[in-house]
C-alpha cells in the first residue's frame, strides 16, 4: 500500500479542491498507469493504492470521495463478486471501474450493479479519467442528496400518520372556545419526544387541560408520554378531578417508567362550565400564562400564580398538589407550555428566558395584535432568535382562547 499525491500548477491556483481517491490494483504497471493520467490531468489528487480488499477496507476512510477498483483480472477471478464487495463497503464514496478491452459487458453489468462508471483501460486518457472521477463524484452525491430527500418525505409521511394516530384530538363542543397546539420533538428527526398534552370537555360543560414533560428525551420518554396522556384522558373522563387523579397518574408512572429516576412534570387546569373561573395544579410545572382581554382591543398577560404547588410525579410517594383557583373573566386565553419554550438562552451569555421573559415577549405579541396559531408560532420564533439557533428541548404549546358573550 502506498500513498500519492499529484498536484499540478493548475489546480495550486484553485481550478478544484483535493481530491481524495483509493485505488484498488495489484498490478504495479497499471498503478504506474494511473498515477501518470492523473498527473496529466491537472487534477489536485491525494491517491492511496491498496493491492487488495483486505488493504482496502483498512485505507478506505471517510474523507475518500471516490473509489477505482481494476477488475481486469484473469477468468478464474470473480469480479463481480469482488465488486459487490467494494460496493458495500464504499460508504459515500463513488465508484469507478476498470476493465479490460475485451470486458467492456464487464463494465455495463458493472453500472447495473452500482458502480457510477465504468473506463476500459486500454481507452482512457488522463483528460477521460478525471472527467469520469469528477462525474461520478458528482452523481454520487446527487444520488445521496435524492436518497436524503426521499428518507424525509417519507418521515414527514410517518410523522403525520404518528401524529394522527397519538397525538390528540381535542374533545370540545364548545363554540365560544378556540383551540391551537404547537408540538416539535427536541431529538432530530424524532416523531414524538415526551412532551405530552390534551383537552377534554366532560357532560356538563367543565373543560380540562392538561400539559406534561417526562424527563429525558429518548424514545422510552416518549412512549411514556403516550402512555400518561392516554391514561389521564380515561381518567378525566371516568369523572376522576384534581388531586385524586393526580395520585392515580403518579401511580401509573411508577409502573410504567424505566428507571425510579424518571419524572414528569405536569400542569392541569379544570373550567368550570361557566368559561369565568378555573382550578388550577401545578407539580413541578411552569406556570400558564393568563391573556385578558379588556373589550377595547388591550388587556394583560400574566403568569397564574405558582405558590400553591406540589412535586413532579414521580418524585414524592404520597404528594399532595393543592388546588389554586383563577378568575377567568369574561374574555380570555390560558396557554400552557412546557419548559423547551423557556429555557433557550437569551443573548450571548447563559441566562434563560424564564417565565418572566415569556411574559414580556408575549406582551409584545399581543400589542402586535397576534392572537390563535399565529400567536404561539411568533413566540416561539422570537425564543428561537433570542437563542441563537433551534431550542433542542421537546416543546408543546397548548392555547386555549374564550371570546366575550
Amino acid at each position: 500500500m502506498s500513498t500519492i499525491s499529484h498536484q499540478s500548477h493548475a489546480a495550486s491556483l484553485g481550478t478544484g479542491d483535493r481530491i481524495e481517491l483509493l485505488l484498488i490494483d495489484d498490478d504495479p504497471s497499471d498503478v504506474f498507469l494511473v498515477e501518470e493520467m492523473l498527473a496529466e490531468s491537472g487534477m489536485e489528487i491525494q491517491m492511496t493504492v491498496a493491492e487488495d480488499l483486505r488493504a482496502a477496507r483498512r485505507r478506505l476512510s471517510r474523507r475518500t470521495q471516490c473509489i477505482i477498483v481494476d477488475l481486469s483480472a484473469p477468468d478464474d477471478h470473480d469480479q463481480m463478486e469482488e465488486l459487490r464487495e467494494v460496493l458495500s463497503m464504499s460508504q459515500n464514496a463513488a465508484v469507478v471501474v476498470l476493465t479490460g478491452f475485451d470486458d467492456a459487458d464487464l463494465g455495463v453489468r458493472a453500472v447495473a450493479a452500482g458502480a457510477e462508471d465504468y473506463l476500459v483501460k486500454q481507452q482512457v486518457d488522463g483528460p477521460l479519467l478525471a472527467r469520469a472521477i469528477r462525474y461520478s463524484i458528482e452523481r454520487k452525491r446527487a444520488e445521496e442528496t435524492e436518497r436524503r430527500l426521499v428518507e424525509a418525505r417519507i418521515l414527514g409521511r410517518e410523522n403525520a400518520r404518528l401524529e394522527r394516530g397519538l397525538l390528540p384530538v381535542p374533545l370540545i363542543d364548545e363554540p365560544a372556545l378556540r383551540h391551537h397546539t404547537r408540538y416539535r420533538p427536541g431529538r432530530r428527526r424524532a416523531l414524538l419526544g415526551g412532551d405530552f398534552y390534551d383537552t377534554v370537555q366532560t357532560e356538563g360543560g367543565t373543560v380540562h387541560l392538561m400539559i406534561g414533560d417526562v424527563c429525558g428525551h429518548g424514545p422510552d420518554e416518549a412512549a411514556l408520554g403516550v402512555q400518561l396522556r392516554m391514561a389521564w384522558r380515561t381518567l378525566v373522563l371516568a369523572g376522576h378531578t384534581g388531586e385524586r387523579l393526580l395520585g392515580t397518574l403518579d401511580t401509573v408512572l411508577g409502573h410504567e417508567r424505566r428507571s425510579e429516576e424518571i419524572f414528569t412534570t405536569l400542569c392541569m387546569v379544570t373550567i368550570a362550565p361557566s368559561l369565568r373561573t378555573a382550578r388550577m395544579h401545578l407539580a413541578g410545572h411552569p406556570p400558564p400564562l393568563l391573556f385578558r382581554e379588556d373589550g377595547a382591543g388591550g388587556g394583560e398577560v400574566t403568569a397564574l400564580p405558582e405558590y400553591a404547588h406540589g412535586p413532579a410525579l414521580g418524585l414524592v410517594p404520597g404528594a399532595e398538589w393543592p388546588t389554586t383557583e383563577i378568575d377567568l373573566g369574561e374574555s380570555w386565553s390560558l396557554m400552557l407550555y412546557t419548559d423547551g419554550l423557556i429555557e433557550g438562552r437569551v443573548g450571548d451569555g447563559s441566562a434563560r428566558l424564564g417565565t418572566e421573559g415569556l411574559v414580556e415577549l408575549a406582551r409584545a405579541a399581543r400589542r402586535g395584535g397576534a392572537a390563535g396559531r399565529g400567536l404561539i408560532d411568533g413566540l416561539v420564533g422570537e425564543v428561537e432568535r433570542l437563542n441563537g439557533d433551534a431550542l433542542t428541548d421537546d416543546l408543546a404549546v397548548l392555547l386555549l382562547s374564550r371570546t366575550g358573550a
